[in-house]
């Protein structure tokens, strides 16, 4: 067992949990942390997909009450079933684009410099969405994800499809796209939460079982590792996210973004660090 790739498991693992539910790109922190430890390769990329159903997890177990409560009303209930449709239509611009554009997105985008980049513009657009919305500019007319329609659902799936993208986030752009949209801020966390549900699993089994040539059981250590460290980090995040939407804004995460996107371009053409693509 080598015993320095559990522990550049568990820091990606870690990685991919405080970040993929806050509107920073999981996706991004790991291709730049992959970069700097030397875990970039094909296997690599299929671990950093994979371990997204740890973090997913998580969410399941914050939102037990609300996904048993809903289960269990789904056959009788017209409201739990308009809450079931509207994350399944959600769901699908995500499958179908990802299908038809995955591969090339993979082969030409994810690169430190087009994360930092996308990074930037994220950050820009966060700053502008909230500036937006306290000035009255984006009417909140959704304040909870039960109050939503299937065009609401289907035109946050839409925006989910920009995560795409490595850097942009699935959160920020389902998060931000969702209060464009009219819905609170809580309402577009609950559903980006939701949403990120069949859309991880989803992500993370159909990497598995298209690159499981290249993958052995002596794999699974460093998998279980990756999805724990995940589970527990994200869990934790998850939590205080809830807790920090309630009475901030996301400004602080957007000049993060900037600043962090700033950081990498200027060491990457400076050369003071050798960002591998």
């Amino acid at each position: 067992m080598d015993l320095t790739l559990l522990i550049k498991a568990a820091v990606m693992g870690v990685v991919e949990g405080l970040t993929e539910f806050l509107p920073i790109s999981s996706t991004g922190h790991l291709i730049l942390a992959g970069a700097l430890l030397g875990f970039d390769d094909a296997k690599a990329k299929v671990f950093d997909i994979a371990i997204q159903t740890g973090a997913i997890f998580a969410v399941v177990l914050v939102y037990w009450q609300k996904i048993r409560s809903t289960l269990v009303a789904l056959p009788t209930d017209r409201a739990a079933q308009r809450f079931a449709l509207n994350v399944f239509i959600g769901f699908v611009p995500a499958v179908v684009l990802g299908l038809l554009l995955g591969k090339a997105i993979q082969a030409h985008l994810f690169t430190p410099v087009v994360v930092a980049s996308t990074f930037i513009i994220g950050g820009f657009i966060i700053l502008w969405a909230e500036r937006r919305q306290s000035a009255g500019g984006s009417a909140v007319r959704v304040h909870s994800v039960d109050d939503m329609t299937p065009l609401d659902a289907l035109k946050v799936g839409l925006a989910q499809c920009l995560a795409m993208v490595p850097g942009t986030s699935r959160s920020g752009a389902t998060i931000i796209g969702g209060m464009l949209l009219g819905l609170s801020r809580k309402a577009a966390t609950d559903f980006s939460f939701f949403l990120a549900i069949p859309t991880l699993i989803g992500a993370g089994g159909y990497s598995l079982y298209k690159e499981r040539a290249i993958l052995s059981m002596a794999d699974l250590p460093m998998f279980s590792v990756g999805l724990v460290m995940s589970f527990i980090s994200a869990w934790l995040c998850v939590r205080w996210l809830l807790k920090f939407i309630s009475t901030h804004s996301f400004v602080g995460f957007a000049y993060y973004r900037i600043v962090f996107g700033v950081v990498v371009l200027a060491t990457a053409w400076s050369g003071l660090v050798a960002w591998a693509p």
